[in-house]
């Protein structure tokens, strides 16, 4: 394979994928970040790194949903490969309703049994009753009276796979260029004095700007709130994420190791990175001690707040704006779930040209077979 030369705008999850894959391979691989050093918050850094395709079919579409099924099994892959262990679970997803919210339960199992008949190799949610759900997850055994399992799905360490990538990146001889906030337009200068070469803009709401105004994924790029608290529990011990349906605030309890646990749920149409409002870490911690008391004495050590970048239709996207200039973004609230589809279907074109796999999986790819850009079709997977 010819070695290559690509400059990658942004060192988050999809930035540091992107360039240790290539650097492996021989490429030559420079990475900038408009942040100051490799701690500063991000999108990747506060979220919870759930890997639960049929979960999320609730709240997204189908072809994200045969991403995430794709992306399982690499995630196993990738984390393998990484010079420092990585944190990976794939034990199921937990979901647990009080009776009040029963009616809720029932629109939430027919949404996933509808996905999981629509996407190929999904398992079939597993109806618990008080019984088998004291077997599956005895610390909350007597205070639930049914529940789902849904088998196979996972999660891992989102920072202790961030610090991973970066080590491999420097054992690569790749060092990130922190506080370099490039544009486009300076990577193309950047590209003009360098022929042949890449660019990946893989900048999430730092690309805003210069994202797409028309054609088939056109902007606007905008910021979706989150808000996650991470608490120290020692004497909760739930053997995987947990969720807790509600008509207004669905939780989620994601379990790391070490008694960690990062719960969320909040989603706000806003470009706010304000601190968490007191409503909704009251809401959070409230739902959170419903399922397990433990949880009163444990210690809160972050209340996190970020905005992920979605464009209009939730969807992820990736646009070739010129020869060799690929941005990559729009991957909202399914970053982890999804980055290894979005990084394969890249690495297939940078390194062949063709987008089967993008085809295959229903990710946006607009290519530029020309001076002009050609969208292709998406097929749902």
């Amino acid at each position: 394979m010819a070695r290559e030369h690509f400059l990658i705008l942004g060192a988050g999850l999809m930035g540091r994928l992107l360039a240790v894959t290539l650097a492996r391979a021989g490429h030559r691989v420079e990475i900038t970040d408009a942040a100051p050093d490799a701690t500063a918050g991000g999108a990747a850094r506060v979220a919870a790194a759930m890997l639960a395709p049929l979960a999320e079919s609730a709240v997204t579409e189908p072809n994200v949903v045969a991403m995430g099924r794709y992306a399982l099994p690499r995630w196993r892959t990738l984390c393998t490969t990484l010079e420092a262990t990585v944190f990976f679970q794939q034990n199921g997803t937990l979901i647990l309703w009080h009776r009040q919210d029963a009616r809720e339960a029932v629109r939430f199992e027919a949404l996933l049994r509808a996905t999981a008949a629509r996407v190929p190799g999904l398992p079939t949610p597993q109806a618990l009753d008080a019984t088998t759900l004291a077997e599956a997850e005895p610390s909350v055994a007597g205070r639930f009276a049914q529940g789902l399992l849904l088998p196979e799905e996972g999660q891992l360490d989102n920072r202790a796979l961030l610090d991973a990538l970066l080590r491999t990146l420097q054992t690569l001889g790749v060092a990130p260029r922190w506080n370099t906030p490039l544009t486009l337009s300076q990577a193309q200068d950047w590209q003009r004095d360098h022929p042949g070469a890449w660019v990946l803009d893989c900048r999430g709401l730092g690309a805003r700007d210069e994202w797409p105004a028309g054609g088939p994924v056109a902007g606007p790029l905008r910021g979706v709130r989150g808000e996650v608290v991470r608490l120290y529990a020692p004497d909760v011990t739930l053997q995987r994420p947990t969720r807790l349906l509600h008509p207004r605030y669905p939780i989620y309890i994601a379990p790391k190791p070490d008694h960690l646990f990062v719960i969320g749920a909040t989603e706000i149409e806003s470009d706010d990175l304000s601190p968490a409002s007191v409503r909704s870490t009251l809401e959070l911690l409230s739902a959170a001690y419903a399922v397990h008391p433990g949880f009163a004495e444990g210690r809160v050590l972050e209340l996190c707040t970020q905005c992920r970048p979605t464009l209009p239709d939730n969807l992820p996207a990736v646009v070739e704006r010129a020869p060799r200039v690929l941005q990559i973004n729009g991957l909202y609230r399914h970053g982890f779930l999804i980055a290894p589809a979005v990084h394969d279907a890249v690495l297939e074109y940078t390194d062949g040209g063709t987008t089967a796999l993008a085809q295959r999986l229903g990710l946006a790819f607009v290519r530029r077979a020309t001076d002009a850009p050609a969208p292709l079709s998406a097929a749902t997977a």
